[in-house]
C-alpha cells in the first residue's frame, strides 16, 4: 500500500513510537521508515552503542536510575538530530522532562493487550524489568505507563491480532489527516 511521504523538517522526527515491550515499536519502526525513504532510529540502540553495553547489563552493572539519566539523554539528542522515524524505549515516558519534549513531535503509542505482548516476547527475554514473573511485571508496567502513554500520543494504534504491515499502513494513513500535525 502506498501512503504519502511525510515532508521531513531536517532534525526533527518525522514520528515518534512510544509502548511497551512488545509493542513492535521496532517492527513497526523500521517498516515505517523503509515505507517512507527515512531512517530508522532506536534510542536503546543509541545507548548501547554510547555505553558498549546492552541495555540489560547497564540495568544490571549500574542500576535503573542510571540507565534512565542516559536514556532522558539519549532521547533529548534524538529528539533534536533525528528526522526519520525514532522508537523509545518503553521506559522513557515515565521521565517528565522527556513528556514535555515529546508534546512538540508527532507521537503514536502503539498499543498491545498482554496475550499478544506475551506472544512477542517469548523469543527476547533480554528485558530487564521484565524478570521472573513475566506477565505480571508486564502488566504492572502497563498500569504504571499507560496514562503518560495516553498522555503523550496523538494517535493510538492498537497492535493485538494485527500485522506489522497492517499496524504501518494505519500510521501511515494519518498522513492525510491535517488535526495531528503539530508545529514546533
Amino acid at each position: 500500500m502506498t501512503s504519502p511521504r511525510p515532508n521531513i523538517e531536517p532534525g526533527r522526527p518525522v514520528v515518534v513510537l512510544v509502548g511497551l515491550p512488545g509493542s513492535g515499536k521496532s517492527s513497526v519502526g523500521r517498516l515505517l521508515a523503509k515505507r517512507w525513504s527515512v531512517g530508522f532510529r532506536d534510542t536503546d540502540n543509541d545507548i548501547e552503542e554510547v555505553t558498549g553495553r546492552s541495555v540489560g547489563d547497564i540495568f544490571v552493572e549500574s542500576g535503573e536510575t542510571f540507565f534512565r539519566e542516559l536514556e532522558r539523554v539519549a532521547v533529548a539528542e534524538a529528539l533534536h538530530e533525528h528526522s526519520g522515524v525514532l522508537a523509545l524505549g518503553g521506559g522513557a515516558v515515565a521521565d517528565d522532562a522527556t513528556r514535555a519534549l515529546l508534546r512538540t513531535v508527532r507521537v503514536v503509542f502503539l498499543d498491545v493487550g498482554l496475550a499478544d505482548a506475551m506472544k512477542r516476547l517469548e523469543m527476547n527475554r533480554s528485558r530487564p524489568l521484565l524478570l521472573g514473573n513475566i506477565r505480571a511485571q508486564w502488566q504492572a508496567l502497563a498500569d504504571a505507563r499507560r496514562p503518560w502513554y495516553e498522555q503523550v500520543a496523538d494517535h493510538v494504534a492498537v497492535t493485538d491480532g494485527e500485522s506489522v504491515d497492517a499496524v504501518v499502513d494505519q500510521i501511515a494513513g494519518h498522513w492525510t489527516d491535517q488535526s495531528w500535525r503539530k508545529t514546533p
